[in-house]
């Protein structure tokens, strides 16, 4: 087995030093309260992963509004009464060796709300959005830099703005989903108008040194959506404002329902080629790639071709938070997989419930899924 360091070795990330180059990514658990409150199976949840050694935590997403909740249990962060939960959370990643980042996201017409905001008023379900108004984008551009400000004074040591899935960033930036005729709707320009004015309203609120990353949507996934020509150009103006990283990733919650999806998602480091396609016209900004990242050398071969410059697991790490102790050695076990055929944590999370990984053992199962 090929045990090169580069796994191993620390990454400078604007003023922070990780001690590796693993990143848990965000993976909704639906574990928080139902008020928005991290509750005690969100703390053991995430005290768990970083005892994983891995370098960041980037939690869930937050929600920066209340018209913006993506679940039944979402974490919130749209009132300071919810800081007091989320310093906790933050305090029991520190606690383990990791350093704490929280996502932030609205979900626009995704959100689990009775009515929901986008960009235009394309109906998702039953329901049909209203069309955002100058004012509804400038209230919520607000919301995210608040969210960011009190994801500081929670202690988490960055923040990652959810660009991906198909939320509100992505609803303004898709030519599928943004039929706009203002301003903030057309070409590319336009289009882009919204994610980077909640980019520069976050940096303007916590300041340029506090760092700032994006889950970047490099493609959609559909053949009339957003696709790596114009990503591409986007990742290029973030990279101007000084984004923190970029977290890569395809597919949008309308493709992930296809047979192609569904088929390619199965295959180790499905998404590392989009990772590759944006690395290549970012020359300062860190990159993060994901997908079912199964073995060590696949993440380590990852590494050395420069295709990414860190390694974000989620299910992987869900189903096996001894991953890294094994691929260092500590741990002398063959790692759990994340069975390629399996969906069942997303199923879970899709219909508002705790997700769990179908290879747990009884015991772990146990301990966070309580009937």
């Amino acid at each position: 087995m090929n045990k090169s360091p580069i796994l191993f070795t620390p990454f400078h990330l604007k003023e922070l030093t990780l001690k590796n180059r693993i990143v848990m990514t965000p993976l909704y658990s639906g574990y928080a309260n139902s008020d928005g409150m991290a509750s005690q199976m969100t703390l053991d949840h995430y005290r768990e992963m970083a005892t994983s050694e891995v370098a960041l935590i980037v939690v869930e997403n937050a929600s920066v509004d209340q018209s913006g909740l993506g679940f039944p249990s979402n974490l919130r962060i749209d009132h300071d009464r919810y800081i007091p939960g989320l310093s906790s959370l933050a305090k029991v990643i520190h606690d383990q060796g990791a350093l704490a980042f929280l996502q932030i996201n609205h979900g626009g017409r995704y959100a689990f709300v009775p009515a929901t905001l986008a960009p235009s008023p394309l109906k998702f379900g039953k329901v049909v959005p209203k069309e955002m108004t100058k004012e509804d984008i400038r209230r919520i551009v607000e919301a995210f830099k608040d969210g960011a400000k009190r994801a500081g004074e929670a202690g988490f040591d960055g923040v990652e703005i959810h660009g991906g899935t198909g939320y509100l960033l992505v609803q303004f930036l898709s030519p599928r989903t943004n039929l706009r005729k203002d301003s903030y709707g057309g070409n590319l320009e336009n289009r882009m108008h919204f994610v980077l004015e909640v980019m520069e309203a976050i940096l303007s609120g916590v300041g340029k040194e506090y760092p700032v990353g994006y889950r970047f949507l490099a493609d959609e996934g559909l053949p009339d959506g957003l696709h790596s020509e114009e990503t591409s150009i986007l990742a290029g103006e973030l990279e101007k404002r000084g984004v923190a990283y970029l977290s890569v990733m395809a597919g949008t919650y309308d493709a992930f329902v296809l047979p192609e999806y569904i088929e390619k998602e199965k295959r180790e480091a499905y998404m590392a080629d989009y990772a590759g396609i944006i690395k290549k016209v970012v020359s300062k900004v860190p990159v993060i790639t994901a997908g079912r990242i199964q073995t060590f050398d696949t993440a380590e071969k990852i590494l050395e071709e420069g295709t990414a410059d860190l390694i974000g697991l989620a299910r992987v790490l869900l189903a096996d938070p001894l991953w890294l102790k094994k691929a260092k050695g500590l741990v002398d076990e063959p790692v759990i997989k994340c069975e390629p055929s399996c969906s069942l944590c997303t199923e879970m999370a899709m219909r508002g419930k705790k997700i769990f990984c179908s290879q747990w053992d009884k015991k772990r199962r146990d301990k966070f899924i309580k009937e």
